[in-house]
C-alpha cells in the first residue's frame, strides 16, 4: 500500500508538472497565483500525503482561560511555541465551536464568545477571556496561530466541533455557552432540559434542518476565505449526535446520509475553489468513529465520502475505540486516504487504571501500536503541555522502539459508548479488559483476551517484560492460570490486588498476542480480573 500511495503521489505531481509546464502557473502549490480545478485537485492529492508525524489538536482554551492580557506572544507561549522543532508537523486549531455557532475567531457568520463571567465561588472562570480585546487589536487567536505556523513552517488546520454540546453538560459554564441561535430556535434542538433524547445531550442541533447545514457551510466558507489555513477539519466526535432519528434511539435513513454527504460535497467544492484562486490546496479532514457501520447509523457515509474524493484525511477515535487500528488504516488506504489514529486522554473512572494510562509509557505503547498497524501519523487530542517529551517521541517508531512502554487493551473506557449510542456495544470488535469491563474467571469458563503489542520486544535487548494483573479482591495466585500465546506464566510477586508474572520476551509477538486466563481445575473460586498491563522495560535505555 505504501508503494501504491507513492506511485499515486508521483502521478499527481507529474500531472501538475505537465499541466503547468511553460506557464506562469508553474509555481502552483506555493501560492503563486490561480490554478485550474484540475491542477488544484492534483495538488490536493499530493498535499494529503505529506509527512505528518504528529498532528497536534489544540482546543483553543488558552485565550479564554490562560492569559493575563491580550498579548499575541503570550498566546503563542501558552501551548504552541515550544513544539517548534519537535515532531509536530501540523497544528489543528479549534476556535471553541462551543454550542454550535459560538467561536473565538472574528466571525460574522456565527457568534463571538466574549463572555467574562467568573465561576461561582470566586474562581476565575471566563474572567480572563481576551477575545474581545484581541479583536479590538485587529486580530484574533486563529490569525495569531496561523501567522505563527506560517513563520515556522508548520502546517495549520482550523477545526470545527460540528455539534459541540458543552452547553448541555449542566456545568457552571453551560448557560454561558448556550448561543443565541439556540435561544431563538429551540425547535432545532434534540430536546429540552425536561425531555432529553435517548442518545446524546438535549442541546445538540439537528442537521436534518437545512438551516443548520447552511450555517455549518457558512462557518467553513468564512474561515476558508478569511484565514490562510492549509486545511479544515470537521470534528464529528464533538459531539456524536446529528440527526433526530439517532437522538431518539433509531438508526438514520438514507435521506439523512444524503443530507450530510451533500454538506460535505458543498464544503469540498468551496474549498477547492478557494484553493484554486490562491494557488494552494485546502485539505479537508474528518474525525469520526472507527466503524463504518456505526458511522452510517449516526449519519456519516464515510466510505462514500472517500469514494467520491470529498475528504483528504481520516482521523479516527475519541471517546471510545471500536476496532483494531488496522481496520481504519485498511479502509483509508483502500481509497488512498491517509489515516491518523486519535490518542485522546484516558477517562476511566477508576483512578488507578486511569493514572497508568496517562503516563508517558502508555502513550508510547499506544503510538507504537498505531504505527505497527500502518498509521500515517499520530493525532494528539486533549494533550496541551508543549514541553512534554511526547512531542519528540511519539511521531517516530524507530525512536520509540527502545523506550519503556506499558501496553493495555486501550486507554479509553467503555462507559461513554452507551451515552452516545445505546446498544453501541454491537459495534465493538476488539477485546477490552479494564475496571469498566472486568472478566470473571472460573475453572470451566476460561477468558481469552487479544492485546496488540506494537514492537518486536526482542529487537532491543536487554529487555524485561512483565504482565501485571489486577483483581477485584486479592486472589490466591496459585489457583489462577495465565498464559500468553500458549506459554504458561508463573507468578513472581503479589501486592494486594496486583499479581506480577515475568514474561520471556521470546514469546511476545509484534502484533496480536493471545492471553488466556482461568482457574485451576477443581477450584470453586471465581476471581474477578479487572485490569491487565504488559510492561516492556529496557534497563539499558538512556534516560529521557
Amino acid at each position: 500500500m505504501d508503494n501504491q500511495r507513492g506511485i499515486f503521489g508521483w502521478a499527481a505531481l507529474a500531472l501538475v508538472l505537465a499541466i503547468t509546464a511553460g506557464s506562469p502557473a508553474a509555481v502552483a502549490g506555493e501560492g503563486g497565483g490561480p490554478v485550474t480545478p484540475e491542477q488544484i485537485k492534483a495538488l490536493r492529492h499530493e498535499a494529503a500525503h505529506k509527512t505528518r508525524r504528529i498532528m497536534y489538536d489544540n482546543d483553543g482554551n488558552e485565550p479564554v482561560y490562560s492569559l493575563e492580557k491580550p498579548d499575541p506572544e503570550a498566546l503563542i507561549d501558552a501551548r504552541t511555541r515550544a513544539v517548534v522543532g519537535t515532531q509536530v508537523d501540523t497544528i489543528v486549531y479549534c476556535t471553541w465551536s462551543s454550542g454550535f455557532s459560538m467561536f473565538t475567531h472574528n466571525t460574522k457568520a456565527g457568534e463571538i464568545f466574549m463572555c467574562t463571567e467568573p465561576e461561582p465561588g470566586g474562581k476565575k472562570g471566563f474572567s480572563q477571556n481576551q477575545i474581545k480585546a484581541f479583536i479590538g487589536q485587529g486580530t484574533d487567536p486563529l490569525k495569531i496561530i496561523v501567522d505563527f505556523c506560517r513563520q515556522n513552517g508548520i502546517e495549520v488546520f482550523w477545526s470545527m466541533r460540528m455539534n459541540d454540546c458543552h452547553d448541555g453538560w449542566g456545568a457552571w459554564y453551560s448557560p454561558f455557552l448556550f448561543p443565541q441561535l439556540k435561544k431563538d430556535h429551540p425547535e432545532w434542538l434534540m430536546g429540552t432540559p425536561e425531555k432529553r433524547p435517548a442518545n446524546g445531550p438535549w442541546t445538540a442541533v439537528d442537521y436534518g434542518q437545512p438551516e443548520i447545514r447552511d450555517l455549518a457551510f457558512k462557518f467553513f466558507e468564512e474561515v476558508c476565505n478569511n484565514y490562510d489555513v492549509d486545511g479544515v477539519q470537521m470534528d464529528f466526535f464533538r459531539h456524536l449526535v446529528y440527526f433526530r432519528p439517532h437522538a431518539e434511539g433509531r438508526p438514520v435513513g438514507q435521506a439523512e446520509l444524503d443530507m450530510m454527504t451533500e454538506l460535505i460535497r458543498r464544503i469540498r467544492v468551496m474549498a477547492d475553489e478557494v484553493g484554486a484562486k490562491r494557488g494552494r490546496p485546502l485539505l479537508i479532514s474528518v474525525r469520526v468513529p472507527d466503524s463504518v457501520e456505526m458511522c452510517r447509523d449516526v449519519g456519516f457515509d464515510i466510505e462514500r465520502w472517500m469514494q467520491e474524493d470529498l475528504i483528504d484525511i481520516l482521523t479516527v477515535s475519541c471517546y471510545f475505540r471500536l476496532n483494531p487500528w488496522q481496520t481504519s488504516v485498511e479502509l483509508g488506504h483502500k481509497y488512498n486516504i491517509p489515516v491518523y489514529p486519535s490518542l485522546s486522554e484516558s477517562r476511566l473512572r477508576d483512578q488507578d487504571a486511569n493514572s497508568v494510562r496517562m503516563t508517558l509509557e502508555a502513550y508510547r505503547a499506544r503510538a507504537m501500536e498505531a504505527w505497527q498497524a500502518g498509521a500515517d501519523g499520530i493525532y494528539m487530542f486533549n494533550f496541551f503541555d508543549p514541553h512534554a517529551p511526547h512531542w519528540r517521541e511519539l511521531g517516530d517508531p524507530r525512536a520509540l522502539a527502545p523506550l519503556d512502554k506499558v501496553y493495555t487493551t486501550g486507554a479509553r473506557g467503555y462507559g461513554n459508548l452507551s451515552f452516545w449510542y445505546k446498544g453501541g456495544e454491537k459495534f465493538m470488535h476488539r477485546d477490552i479488559l479494564n475496571p469498566e469491563y472486568p472478566r470473571t474467571l472460573a475453572a470451566d469458563a476460561p477468558v481469552s483476551v487479544v492485546m496488540p503489542v506494537g514492537e518486536d520486544v526482542k529487537a532491543h535487548p536487554p529487555v524485561e517484560v512483565t504482565l501485571r494483573l489486577r483483581f477485584k479482591e486479592a486472589p490466591v495466585p496459585e489457583i489462577v492460570t495465565v498464559a500468553i500465546n500458549d506459554a504458561r506464566l508463573v507468578p513472581s510477586a503479589q501486592d494486594g490486588q496486583w499479581v506480577d508474572y515475568p514474561v520471556d520476551p521470546a514469546i511476545v509477538k509484534q502484533g496480536e498476542n493471545a492471553f488466556a486466563f482461568g482457574v485451576r481445575a477443581g477450584e470453586s473460586a471465581q476471581p474477578v480480573l479487572i485490569d491487565m498491563l504488559l510492561w516492556v522495560r529496557h534497563p539499558a535505555a538512556p534516560p529521557q
